[in-house]
C-alpha cells in the first residue's frame, strides 16, 4: 500500500514548480558562445570583493564538526544575540521552517513578499500551506488574513525596506494570534542597525542571515537563524549534527571576527553602489518609455532597474558577456556589482552599446 503522506507531498512537489535563479553562468556561456573567462557575472547579488579565504591546516578537513568549537560565539558577538542556530546557508531554514510550522500548528495561511526570493514561497507551498504573494503595499490592510509574514528586508529583487518600528508592529499582530514573522536579512549586513535581531527572541520573530552576500562567502553554505528555544530546538533536532561541514566552520568563525575586513567592505560597498546606480541612470535615461515605476531602487549589494523591454536589454548585455539577472513579471533587471576597474569599463561600455542598439530599433 502506499504512504499517503508521501503520496501527498509527492504530488505537492510535482505540482509547485521549482524556483530559478541567477548565477548560471555556465548556461549563458553554451547559449552565447563566450568564452567563461570573459564573462563578467552581475547576476547574484554578492559581493564581488569577499572576505579572502587565508590557509587552512589540511587537519580541519579531517575532522567531523563540532558544535562546541567558536562559530557560535563568533556569531552571537556579530549579530549581538546568542538566540541562534547554525545552518548550512539560510536555503536550510527557509526549507525547514514551514515543516516546523506545520508540525506546529498544521497547515497555515501564509503572505510571501512578491516579488522576493522564490525559495520561500516554495517551501511553505511545498510543505502543504495556504501561500499567498503580497506586495509590499498589501502588508498592511492584508495582515490579519494571514498566520504567517514572510518578508525580504530590504527585498530582493525589489529593494524595498521595511523600518523597525512597522515590523516590529506586524510580528505583535501576529504573535498576538500564535503566528510567525519571518524575515530574511541575507542583504542587510551593509546597515546592520537595522537588523530585527534580539539578544533574547521574542515568540513568533524569526530572523534569517547568511554569510553568502556581504561576505561572498556563498559557497561555504554557512547561515543562522534567530528565534525563540522551541524553534531553535526543533529546527537543531532537524538538521543533526553535521549540517555545516569543519572547514566552513572554521572560515565562518574567522571571517566574523575580522571587524576591520567588515568596516572596510560596508565602505567600499557604498561608494560602488552608488557609483552603479549613476552609471545606470545615464546609460537608462534616453532609452524609449525611459524608467518607469519607482523605475531604479538599490541595496548595498545590487541595483534593480525597471524598464520598458528589460528582456531585450538583458539579451544584449549577454551578447556583450555581462549577465544580469532578469524577472519577467516586473521588466526588471537586478545588476550586480563590478568588482574592479576591468570589469566597470566592460559594463560601461556594454551598456553604451546595448542602449544604442535598443534605441534605433525602438526609433
Amino acid at each position: 500500500m502506499d504512504n499517503p503522506d508521501f503520496s501527498a507531498q509527492a504530488l505537492r512537489q510535482a505540482q509547485v514548480q521549482m524556483p530559478e535563479h541567477g548565477g548560471r553562468l555556465r548556461r549563458a556561456v553554451a547559449e552565447y558562445g563566450i568564452p567563461l573567462e570573459r564573462w563578467v557575472d552581475l547576476s547574484t547579488g554578492i559581493n564581488p570583493c569577499g572576505w579572502t579565504i587565508p590557509l587552512i591546516d589540511n587537519q580541519t578537513f579531517m575532522r567531523l564538526p563540532e558544535n562546541d568549537d567558536e562559530l557560535e560565539a563568533a556569531a552571537a558577538e556579530y549579530y549581538g544575540s546568542s538566540d541562534l542556530v547554525p545552518v548550512a546557508g539560510s536555503q536550510e531554514a527557509i526549507r525547514e521552517l514551514p515543516r516546523i510550522r506545520q508540525q506546529l500548528f498544521g497547515e497555515s495561511r501564509v503572505g510571501v513578499i512578491a516579488p522576493g526570493y522564490e525559495e520561500h514561497r516554495y517551501h511553505w507551498q511545498l510543505n502543504g500551506h495556504q501561500v499567498e504573494r503580497l506586495a509590499a503595499e498589501q502588508i498592511e490592510t492584508e495582515l490579519h488574513r494571514f498566520d504567517c509574514l514572510v518578508l525580504i528586508n530590504p527585498c530582493n529583487p525589489s529593494a524595498v525596506r521595511f523600518d523597525q518600528a512597522t515590523l516590529a508592529r506586524w510580528h505583535q499582530q501576529l504573535a498576538a494570534r500564535g503566528g510567525w514573522l519571518v524575515i530574511d536579512e541575507a542583504f542587510l549586513d551593509t546597515e546592520p542597525q537595522q537588523s530585527m535581531i534580539q539578544p533574547q527572541m521574542p515568540s513568533g520573530l524569526i530572523v534569517l542571515r547568511s554569510l553568502g552576500k556581504f561576505f561572498g562567502l556563498a559557497g561555504l553554505r554557512v547561515g543562522f537563524l534567530f528565534a525563540d528555544a522551541e524553534i531553535r530546538q526543533m529546527l537543531s533536532r532537524a538538521i543533526g549534527h553535521w549540517s555545516i561541514a569543519t572547514p566552513s566552520r572554521w572560515l565562518a568563525t574567522r571571517a566574523l571576527w575580522d571587524t576591520s575586513w567588515q568596516q572596510e567592505a560596508r565602505t567600499w560597498l557604498e561608494s560602488s553602489r552608488q557609483r552603479l546606480v549613476r552609471l545606470l541612470e545615464e546609460a537608462l535615461e534616453d532609452l524609449p518609455g525611459s524608467l518607469q515605476g519607482r523605475g531604479l531602487a538599490s541595496t548595498g549589494l545590487f541595483v534593480t532597474v525597471q524598464i520598458d523591454d528589460a528582456a531585450e536589454l538583458a539579451h544584449r548585455l549577454a551578447q556583450q558577456g555581462i549577465l544580469v539577472r532578469y524577472f519577467e513579471p516586473y521588466s526588471s533587471l537586478r545588476f550586480g556589482l563590478p568588482g574592479n576597474e576591468h570589469e566597470w569599463r566592460h559594463l560601461a561600455r556594454s551598456l553604451t552599446e546595448a542602449t544604442a542598439a535598443e534605441s534605433q530599433i525602438q526609433v
